[in-house]
């Protein structure tokens, strides 16, 4: 991996981690577009840069970081099934990661999910999460084990289904964000570590790279987003989720396969 190409993953990392269009699904194809995929640095950088768009969130919303203690005990609700599934079955997801077809179908189904949730649900207006539905929600964001399902849209259907306004679910999915990458974030690295993967000094320099402009671009996806969503709901990110999974596709079978493994 070079700087370029660290700064173009770090780009689409943090324009997408809070999109619904699924950061992991498009961190794999333009990674395997690269011909880096299959690097175990590749695979490693992916994950270490979650933690500036982790930051990004608690930047934004600070003073929601310490309103009450009840927040936090929320957010440890929603986050049990995620941590409960991503040990139970870390060798599937672990294998699904490595698929560029399943990101696509993933992508396709969501797409169409995301051209109707405004139909299903775009009326709701609640805006306190109990405890059920906080649970509910970290369900639904179980979902985005499968690549290309993306973690933001899942829970915030999840939210939406319980009757969240478009906002409300939208931030509880971000603050979701923060325990469920962090905890991804550093279970992968000591997995990682104890595989004994050395750092290069270049290494940690693009690692650096990635968190700063992961930051910077995922501080303007989520300003950005929450403006947007507000006003004109989800088709256009169902519109978009449905031509990349048609675009990826068309690549794997008819110009070259798109192989990360």
């Amino acid at each position: 991996m070079d700087t370029f190409q660290a700064i173009i993953l770090a780009i689409v990392e943090g324009l997408t981690e809070y999109l619904p269009v699924s950061s992991t699904g498009h961190m794999i194809i333009v990674s395997s577009i690269f011909g880096i995929a299959q690097e175990d640095f590749t695979k490693l950088f992916t994950i270490v840069i979650q933690l500036g768009t982790i930051l990004s969130v608690v930047v934004l919303y600070f003073k929601r970081f310490f309103q009450s203690i009840d927040f936090y005990y929320k957010l440890f609700v929603a986050f049990i099934p995620a941590v409960i599934l991503g040990l139970l079955f870390s060798d599937v997801i672990d294998s699904l990661l490595e698929n560029p077809i399943t990101v696509a179908i993933s992508l396709l189904l969501g797409g169409f999910v995301l051209l109707k949730v405004d139909d299903w649900f775009g009326n709701a207006e609640e805006t306190d999460i109990s405890y059920a539905t906080a649970f509910k929600i970290g369900l639904f964001q179980c979902l985005a084990m499968i690549p290309g399902v993306s973690r933001s849209g899942a829970s915030i259907v999840g939210g939406m289904s319980q009757k969240l306004s478009r906002t409300a679910a939208a931030e509880f999915s971000f603050f979701l964000a923060v325990p469920t990458m962090l905890g991804a974030t550093l279970k992968k690295s000591y997995d990682y570590y104890n595989a004994g993967l050395v750092l290069s000094d270049e290494q940690v320099k693009l690692l650096i790279i990635g968190n700063v402009v992961g930051f910077l671009v995922a501080l303007l996806a989520i300003k950005t987003f929450i403006t947007f969503l507000s006003k004109n709901g989800f088709k256009i990110f169902g519109y978009y989720r449905i031509i990349v999974g048609v675009a990826i596709l068309l690549i794997h079978y008819f110009v070259r396969p798109l192989t990360v493994v």
